[in-house]
């Protein structure tokens, strides 16, 4: 164990998404020395896998930028990728925090010319499109990824492909025999910021989402529109590649249910809305979106976006709770069957593709918080309490990114203020 780094004024951040880097830059900014981890290879999190936000449809590439940009040019962070929080003892003001951090047998001399990715054959499955697609078992997860630097994935280590990339790489990045470390932390204050985990729809056994090929979730077509994603932006059918242009999305897939999730996911209702313009962009006339709903929980700003789609003759609403789907054993066409709650009619309607509104599902339950730090009836952390550990974004709560930065903001000034207490006692 080496000597512990930080002090009893330094704040750690645990979780490198979109509510991370905003309490990180905030807190770096008004002068605080903090530790940002991340467990990935890289930061920006779920928002980094987005095509484009709702209601104005940009693409998140901007604002991330933007905070990498500040990331890198501030000298009061210090960013840990690959690092995971395996303890955590003492109390307010004075935590003793371990840290493992994973090899990415890559060091900092990668320049992300990619020239050891062009050694390897290997493919592996790609956690940045869902497993949609493969990528080289020598990798860079994204464009935009940060630090911009390679892994090499274990799958690889110990073969001739590990020595191959080590022997293409003329900058000496690629270091084979980089083993785990162990870091030993001093901290006054901990924000959680671990953000959410998408629902698994496997249990959500009427749907088939584990039997049907043509039976997605909302965050994979999400990724099959972006035109870096696992089909260039082409949105087909993942069981022969034909094009979708008739596609349903089923609200509420987990969430408003006692026997998945209790709470309401907060973004699935407008994630389903942007998600028929990217179908409307693609197809033009012969787009046909279906929404099935329980209720459309469009709030604030959001309605007008709401009017806009209701506007779209692309776009019909079902209002229903689909009862199962089903699927054609010949086209492999997903049928969706229920009861019309408003024309009071039950239905079987085939479609391409159907998307499944999959629930938001919290981050923090296995994590490694103190018994003292409390959780909601989902699992969230919960804002009270006299802990210095402190929830943030999607790990308080179901939130959009918008709110979700108003949550890390809301959540720097407790750290500040904990840490400052601190320093003041000391004085």
């Amino acid at each position: 164990m080496t000597q512990p780094i930080g002090t009893q004024e330094t704040i750690l951040v645990v979780g490198g998404g979109i509510s991370g880097m905003t309490v990180a830059l905030e807190a770096a900014e008004c002068g605080k020395q903090v530790l940002l981890v991340e467990k990935l290879p890289t930061l920006g999190g779920r928002t980094a896998l987005l095509y484009r936000y709702f209601p104005k449809l940009c693409h998140p590439t901007c604002g991330l930028e933007i905070n990498l940009r500040r990331l890198k040019g501030n000298r009061n962070v210090r960013v840990l990728t690959m690092a995971e929080v395996t303890e955590i003892s003492g109390t307010r003001g004075d935590y003793a925090v371990t840290l493992r951090i994973a090899p990415r047998h890559v060091n900092e001399h990668c320049t992300a010319c990619g020239a050891c990715a062009e050694a390897v054959e290997t493919m592996v499955p790609n956690p940045y499109n869902y497993g949609l697609d493969r990528m080289k078992a020598a990798y860079l997860p994204h464009a935009m990824a940060y630090p911009q630097r390679y892994v090499i994935d274990p799958a690889i280590l110990g073969t001739p492909e590990a020595a191959a990339a080590k022997a293409a790489c003329k900058y000496g990045a690629i270091d084979l025999e980089m083993a785990p470390q162990t870091l030993s932390l001093t901290v006054g204050a901990i924000v959680w910021a671990t953000g959410w985990e998408p629902y698994d729809a496997a249990k959500i056994q009427p749907y088939g989402y584990d039997r049907y090929p043509n039976v997605i979730t909302s965050v994979e077509f999400e990724r099959l529109a972006d035109p870096h994603g696992p089909t260039g932006g082409k949105i087909v059918r993942p069981s022969d590649g034909k094009e979708a242009k008739d596609i349903a999305f089923i609200q509420c897939a987990g969430s408003r249910d006692e026997n998945h999730l209790r709470h309401c996911s907060r973004i699935c209702c407008m994630a389903s809305l942007k998600q028929t313009q990217y179908l409307r962009e693609a197809w033009g006339d012969d787009a046909r979106s279906t929404i099935y709903y329980i209720d459309i929980r469009a709030i604030d700003r959001f309605e007008d976006f709401y009017e806009k789609v209701q506007a779209d003759s692309s776009v019909t609403f079902v209002k229903s709770k689909p009862a199962r789907i089903a699927e054609d054993g010949k086209t492999r066409d997903p049928i969706i069957h229920g009861v019309d709650t408003e024309g009071t009619h039950r239905y079987a309607t085939r479609h391409d593709l159907v998307v499944l509104a999959i629930g938001m599902a919290p981050s923090v339950r296995g994590a490694h918080i103190p018994a003292e730090v409390l959780e909601d009836s989902s699992g969230f952390l919960e804002g009270r309490g006299a802990a210095g550990i402190i929830g943030a974004g999607c790990a308080s709560g179901a939130l959009d990114v918008n709110r979700a930065v108003q949550s890390a903001t809301a959540a720097t000034l407790r750290a500040i203020q904990i840490v400052g207490k601190t320093a003041r006692a000391e004085a």
